[in-house]
């Protein structure tokens, strides 16, 4: 049976992007409520601040776009805001108050930047796609990433991996809250662009743990 979480138990949706991107990042914002600003992280709320009005509703032909919806899972056990999401008009999907018709309803994610290697960003369209299927009883099988470096959208399925994968995430979120827990840093070349290095400190964790085995190979030995 699938647990549902409680209205204070609910995690930051967009946490899920940290969490797949480091779980160390995650812990450090999310746990221990520590933040740091770069360049990058201060381009993204820009280009956040240009889309997000919660008052905006735009109405273009069959389309009706709506900005910043809150949306929330308790099965998943999060909360966030979709930074939009278009109404499409449809012969199948769900009523919208005031309209006739059918709509069937698309999020769009905005990000910095250019798509990315790993599909941290599609997890967290993913995740808000499935708040929205909660709330709004109805299937949604894709969505857009939209990134500011390239000027476009790039279309994201919503397959069976991806769900698993925003589910099995946010079991593991979910768990490490629970505890209070902070795991080490795994070091990688994404420590550079990290706001959080300063915090972090990855190089001083790994020669922690060299001293730690170090010490511990000399009891071993005497």
């Amino acid at each position: 049976m699938t647990r549902e979480y409680t209205p204070d138990e609910l995690l930051p949706l967009s946490g899920i992007q940290h969490f797949l991107f480091c779980r160390r990042q995650w812990a450090l914002i999310h746990i221990e409520m520590q933040w740091q600003d770069n360049a990058l992280t201060v381009e993204g709320k820009q280009l956040h601040e240009r889309v997000d009005d919660p008052f905006f509703v735009e109405t273009r032909r069959d389309v009706i776009i709506s900005r910043s919806v809150p949306v929330a899972s308790y099965t998943l056990g999060l909360s966030g805001i979709c930074d939009v999401v278009e109404f499409t008009s449809s012969t199948e999907g769900i009523r919208l108050p005031g309209r006739e018709g059918f709509y069937r309803p698309t999020p769009i994610e905005y990000k910095r930047g250019h798509p990315k290697r790993d599909p941290v960003d599609e997890a967290q369209l993913c995740a808000q796609a499935i708040c929205l299927e909660e709330m709004l009883a109805i299937d949604i099988p894709f969505g857009y990433l939209y990134y500011g470096e390239t000027r476009r959208r790039e279309p994201v399925t919503f397959t069976k991996e991806l769900r698993q994968l925003v589910y099995q995430a946010t079991t593991e979120m979910h768990a490490y809250m629970a505890r209070g827990y902070t795991p080490r840093v795994k070091v990688s070349k994404a420590c550079r662009s990290c706001s959080l290095a300063a915090i972090c400190l990855p190089n001083l964790q790994e020669k922690t743990s060299s001293v730690k085995t170090y010490i511990r190979q000399q009891i071993e030995q005497a």
